[in-house]
């Protein structure tokens, strides 16, 4: 007995010293991170803080560092954020309602399934040479406003549709039963009942998958969207710029005086990109609490 008894604890301090050891190997893994991280966000506030003046929004892009500013590509963003969220939100809830509460379950769904979450992990470059080709070149949308946002549609939709499919899925079979039970049809039920249960995180995962669009450079830059914009779009078909484009037109610049408002434009993108997650968290919990 005494000696099945010591095996035992043999083998659990054993387990306790893996635990351990794993436990510091992850800290000091995330410790790399989160200081490389903050290390990089100080010297882009040290370069920038001073580039943040009025005129940095007000002003358009110029070939003269003191006078240049990025209205064009704080709008231009706007403007794509305006047509990419009520498209997105349509298409890639739509399809994830489909997909979880009226498609079979075949072959033929899983198909479907499988190359949703595929596409959700395809490089985004990828999605800038399918804009280019079928809404650039086959739709002759040229490289306006439209043929931006719609790229970065087909960009976020898989993302969008594996997230809303998830908050779908979560939502407990009792409720829907209990839709069934008082006579209410399917759709009753879907917009009833399964969408405000799980309003809270198909909100979160649109929210987010914006906030990562934003920031991509790869695809416009596939589609041709302009570096140097002194204007603003008046239509879906006009010329634009956004935040990183413009960003990567600064730091391309070998003047020092770019590099620094380069540095302001980092920091705005970054300050919009905690505005749009602190308002995925404010939904979420809302959503939440009326549950």
């Amino acid at each position: 007995m005494n000696v099945f008894q010591d095996a035992n604890r043999k083998q659990i301090a054993g387990r306790r010293r893996m635990d351990w050891t794993l436990h510091i190997l992850f800290v000091v893994a995330t410790s790399i991170g989160v200081i490389a991280l903050c290390a990089l966000m100080i010297d882009i506030v040290m370069d920038g803080f001073a580039s943040l003046q009025p005129e940095l929004f007000t002003n358009y892009p110029s070939r003269k560092a003191e006078i240049a500013g990025m209205k064009s590509a704080i709008v231009g963003t706007i403007y794509m954020l305006l047509i990419m969220a009520p498209l997105s939100f349509i298409l890639g809830v739509g399809a994830a309602i489909y997909l979880e509460e009226y498609a079979k379950k075949s072959r033929l769904t899983r198909l479907i399934q499988l190359n949703i979450s595929t596409l959700a992990g395809v490089p985004s470059i990828v999605y800038g040479i399918l804009g280019l080709t079928i809404f650039v070149r086959l739709m002759s949308l040229d490289r306006s406003l439209l043929a931006g946002a719609l790229t970065m549609t087909l960009l976020v939709l898989p993302i969008i549709i594996v997230s809303a499919q998830e908050a779908i899925r979560a939502v407990p079979k009792a409720r829907r039963d209990a839709s069934f039970a008082l006579g209410a049809t399917k759709w009753q039920t879907v917009a009833k009942s399964v969408l405000p249960s799980s309003m809270a995180g198909i909100l979160t995962g649109v929210i987010l998958a914006l906030s990562r669009a934003i920031g991509e450079t790869a695809p416009l830059v596939m589609i041709g969207a302009l570096t140097f914009v002194a204007f603003l779009p008046n239509g879906l078909l006009d010329s634009f710029t956004v935040m990183p484009i413009q960003i990567f037109n600064w730091i391309s610049r070998p003047q020092p005086e770019f590099k620094e408002l380069a540095a302001a434009g980092i920091i705005v993108l970054l300050a919009l990109l905690l505005l749009m997650n602190f308002s995925a968290i404010l939904l979420r919990n809302k959503y939440s609490k009326n549950i």
